[in-house]
């Protein structure tokens, strides 16, 4: 646990079946909680990014409101980890010099990112944040564990005015996949499910399982339809007009010599 000035930080070392990874969540003064997920590897670049802010904040002279950025950036880096990528910001405003940390995960329909979580940290105690978390990759190291292989790219397939995109991802909690429907009608409405990755074989299951029934379904329709147009046929015929010739009195087989 950190306190920088009027905040709380707790940085959590977690592990689930998937990896390790650090949670570190933010305390506000009127007790508003935020937090962020780093995996291990993650969050040793962000503890080299720290220091490169670090330096640079301590080149900076006292804050002049004349000359401050319209939106309040003094210097940004950004990292990628798989599907996430996280914003650094060292900002500026009427309270201080903060460095803010964002996180937002990327997919084919959100190209811009989703939904950000993000801390906070004071100017003063990146330091002593950078510091705390070597202790913590010093005691548990940089490597995540869990999987280890390339995640899948992600696929897309269209059916009439719908396009439907399948994206793979992994957050601390596992490997899942999303699927999105985007329907394009006059706006692009999207929906989208999550799977975890646990269960995709009994998805995949319940589908086979569907096909089948609605291929044996059909293929039973299909028959059952060409019975009854026999039956029709059969229904219709004439039994005296149909009835084949006979020899005999009346003529040889198709002379058409009996009487009128």
């Amino acid at each position: 646990m950190l306190q920088i000035q009027s905040k709380r930080f707790y940085l959590d070392v977690k592990q689930n079946r998937r990896g390790r990874f650090i949670k570190v969540a933010e305390i506000s003064a009127d007790g508003r909680r935020s937090q962020i997920f780093l995996a291990l590897s993650t969050a040793a670049d962000f503890r080299d990014h720290l220091s490169s802010f670090s330096d640079y904040y301590a080149s900076l002279g006292p804050p002049n409101p004349e000359s401050m950025p319209e939106d309040g950036k003094l210097k940004s880096e950004m990292m990628i980890k798989e599907n996430r990528r996280y914003y650094l910001d060292l900002k500026e405003n009427s309270r201080g010099r903060f460095l803010r940390v964002s996180c937002a995960q990327v997919s084919q329909t959100m190209v811009r990112g989703g939904p950000r979580s993000q801390i906070a940290i004071p100017a003063q105690g990146m330091i002593e944040f950078r510091d705390a978390l070597t202790d913590l990759l010093d005691e548990f190291g940089t490597d995540d564990g869990g999987f280890k292989g390339e995640l899948p790219e992600g696929r897309h397939m269209r059916v009439e005015n719908k396009n439907f995109y399948f994206d793979i991802g992994q957050n601390n909690r596992g490997i899942y996949m999303r699927i999105s429907e985007v329907l394009q009608v006059k706006s692009n409405f999207r929906t989208a499910i999550t799977v975890p990755e646990k269960s995709w074989a009994r998805f995949r299951d319940i589908f086979a399982d569907y096909c089948d029934k609605m291929k044996d379904g059909n293929a039973s329709a299909s028959g059952g339809s060409s019975g009854d147009k026999d039956a029709v046929r059969d229904s219709t015929r004439d039994p005296v007009r149909d009835r084949p010739s006979s020899s005999g009195a009346d003529g040889g087989p198709g002379t058409g010599s009996g009487p009128k």
